[in-house]
């Protein structure tokens, strides 16, 4: 449905370096995203401002010098490092007489490109038909209003009009069929707790090795590369961990600064496997020179999808370019807080195993309880938990069960039927 850009195609790029620390991007993340694209960077433009200009984003001699390089270079298309307004943007396309791209449509781009699921698709295709209908406006300039006349009588509303109906109507049958998928996600997410088998999440940058590590912990061949998003649709795999802990292991789509909105609402479904894990690995690129921006983008995505109230542990990844030794850093009260890795020689790894094993035991209660004929409840309620293991009777009648649950349940059972805490025997 949407018009791609073939691998190859011609680029300038445009970056403004903005005093205004919220709306500043980063050139080389720029250029990464460019190439991740498929496009060819023929010249880079870059300018200065306090803030961007209205009719152009830049100015109009700055504008007139890339419209000569564009004639200059033969470029198809000039790319902006920052987002345009509709009307910045055919200001634009109409003095440089090439397409105009701006951040948000070039990331919405890669991920048209980059998604292979159905329920990936679906969701880039919504996303991109937000970003368009705010690009409807006189868009059409062949006609003001469809012909009339025998046989070519229209409904009466402009070509911008049907234009916005025919969006709104697939946008609410992409919703539609996202909500099945959304549906069949949540009866495999219960049917996981009912297992009592925790997810692990891993969450971070773009291209800061999630990917990677994740084949080495579930020994794995997801797809990975050196490139910006290169996983978008979600992997999840089983991992035994030890002979008594295993977890469900995810792989999820990598954020970045300035993540267009539409895409995040879009890709909510997906991200859900993170805001229902019971544990997040913030896998970080330790060699990155901004790694702190990074973290601090991450953070503020994991907020705004309601994840921030997880329990996280940072991966340092990438120690064998950092230079840096495989260790645990802890906080003051002794959990853990961050562990040095590099996913791609395999250093520290075992340690992070040891960190998952460790966290997921002090979460899990094992051992036998002993019930009276007259708790029959309590057995009930057990069985629906499906933490029974095994159970016997005794002479008196007594059960003898052999359970496993999580420590959340547990002590939400002693305190619902009054039972001591010394109930369960080890």
């Amino acid at each position: 449905m949407f018009d791609r850009a073939d691998v190859g195609e011609r680029a300038i790029l445009v970056h403004m370096d903005i005093l205004d620390e919220i709306h500043r991007e980063d050139l080389d993340e720029f250029k990464e995203l460019v190439t991740s694209a498929g496009a060819e960077i023929i010249d880079v433009v870059t300018t200065r401002r306090n803030k961007p200009e209205v009719k152009y984003f830049v100015g109009s001699g700055k504008a007139s010098e890339i419209a000569q390089l564009v004639k200059q270079h033969e470029a198809e298309i000039v790319l902006f490092n920052h987002s345009l307004t509709p009307s910045q943007e055919r200001n634009l396309e109409k003095i440089l007489e090439c397409r105009v791209l701006d951040r948000t449509g070039l990331i919405l781009d890669i991920f048209a490109q980059r998604a292979r699921s159905f329920e990936g698709k679906l969701q880039v295709e919504l996303a991109q038909l937000k970003h368009m209908m705010t690009r409807l406006v006189r868009g059409w300039t062949h006609l003001e209003r469809q012909k009339g006349g025998i046989g070519l009588r229209g409904p009466g509303e402009t070509q911008l009009e049907t234009d916005r109906r025919l969006l709104g109507q697939r946008v609410k049958q992409i919703n539609k069929r996202l909500e099945k998928v959304r549906k069949q996600r949540e009866q495999g997410r219960q049917s996981r707790q009912k297992a009592e088998i925790p997810t692990v999440s891993l969450v971070g940058y773009t291209n800061a090795g999630k990917s990677t590590l994740f084949n080495h912990l579930a020994d794995d061949n997801v797809y990975v590369q050196d490139q910006l998003f290169a996983t978008l649709d979600p992997t999840l795999r089983r991992v035994d961990l030890s002979g008594d802990v295993s977890v469900i292991l995810a792989d999820t789509v990598g954020f970045i600064r300035h993540l267009p909105h539409d895409l995040v609402e879009a890709f909510r479904s997906t991200l859900q496997e993170t805001t229902d894990a019971q544990l997040l690995l913030h896998v970080i690129d330790s060699a990155d020179d901004n790694r702190d921006g990074n973290i601090e983008e991450v953070e503020s995505v994991l907020s705004q999808i309601g994840a921030d109230n997880v329990y996280l542990i940072q991966v340092m990844n990438k120690i064998d370019q950092s230079g840096a030794e495989p260790r645990i850093d802890y906080r003051d009260d002794g959990t853990v807080k961050r562990v040095w890795v590099s996913a791609h020689t395999g250093e520290g790894i075992d340690l992070l195993k040891e960190i998952l094993v460790d966290y997921f035991r002090e979460q899990v209660i094992s051992g036998e309880v002993c019930l009276q004929p007259t708790q029959g409840r309590i057995r009930a309620q057990l069985f629906a938990l499906d933490v029974v293991r095994s159970e016997s009777i005794d002479e008196e009648g007594c059960f003898h069960l052999n359970i496993r649950m999580s420590a959340r349940d547990y002590h939400q059972l002693l305190q619902r039927e009054g039972l001591p805490e010394n109930w369960l025997r080890a």
